[in-house]
């Protein structure tokens, strides 16, 4: 098994990519603390992984808030003894997101509070439990807007995405010599409920599939399959890394209609 022995936290595991890198960590050995902000969800997804005859437990937490984060790398800590991967999966696209002329102040701050500041906090409390580990990887999901403009307007989503993407190289030349890895995970569109809201307009979804060359989205298994692979040690001298796994879309200057 290519976890074994070690113990993974991953938030937002109550649904989507959080939610399949669980159920497959848990099945390749690693004992893993699920946490997402919606208890049901998170519940759901521990059932799972026991009823697969897997190791987990759920721990409710808003990774936007500092007590919380810092609660659930105690509670990993304290039910398994150590944290040997952090993967601060946890993220939100809200509706509202749009152009930097339309976007509201309060989704903005929203948006960067859970998708930046909440990769910050995870870090900030993460680290040391890696550090008394003895080492270990960490994961943090960007996203391919992180390194080229997005095809539609989403100017809050598209900066904090950014920001995980400089923040992760900056912990992964810090602590390298520590033995953690730290890596960005960079999925392009994954099929999803909010996805496929976003593209309920025809002209939405043309404006955005035109642009993926395999002219399909991801799977939520298939991005948990590279996580999988930044958490197990063959990715051992894979650090600082923009780890893109969006089907060729920032290869492609332009995809025929």
């Amino acid at each position: 098994m290519r976890l074994a022995k070690k113990v993974a936290l991953i938030t937002g595991a109550g649904s989507g990519i959080g939610r399949e890198s669980a159920l497959l960590f848990a099945k390749e050995g690693a004992q893993v603390v699920v946490c997402d902000v919606n208890a049901t969800g998170g519940q759901q997804t521990v059932d799972q992984i026991q009823a697969a005859g897997g190791t987990a437990t759920f721990v409710q937490a808003d990774v936007s808030q500092a007590a919380e984060a810092k609660a659930m790398i105690e509670a990993a800590e304290s039910t398994y003894g150590q944290l040997n991967v952090l993967f601060n999966n946890a993220g939100i696209f809200h509706g509202g997101d749009n152009s930097v002329l339309d976007t509201e102040e309060d989704i903005w701050e929203l948006t960067i509070n859970v998708n930046l500041k909440g990769v910050f906090l995870g870090c900030k409390y993460g680290i040391p439990a890696l550090q008394r580990a003895g080492g270990g990887s960490i994961i943090n999901t960007a996203s391919f807007v992180a390194v080229m403009g997005a095809a539609t307007p989403q100017i809050a989503y598209t900066a904090s995405k950014g920001g995980v993407l400089a923040m992760t190289r900056e912990i992964a030349v810090e602590f390298a010599r520590q033995n953690i890895r730290a890596n960005s995970l960079c999925p392009g569109p994954v099929q999803t409920p909010l996805l496929d809201e976003l593209m309920s307009d025809p002209a939405r979804k043309h404006r955005r599939m035109v642009h993926i060359p395999p002219g399909r989205l991801a799977q939520a298994t298939e991005i948990a399959n590279a996580a999988l692979f930044l958490a197990s040690d063959e990715s051992s001298y894979v650090n600082g890394a923009t780890f893109l796994v969006d089907g060729g879309i920032s290869a492609a200057y332009v995809t025929p209609e």
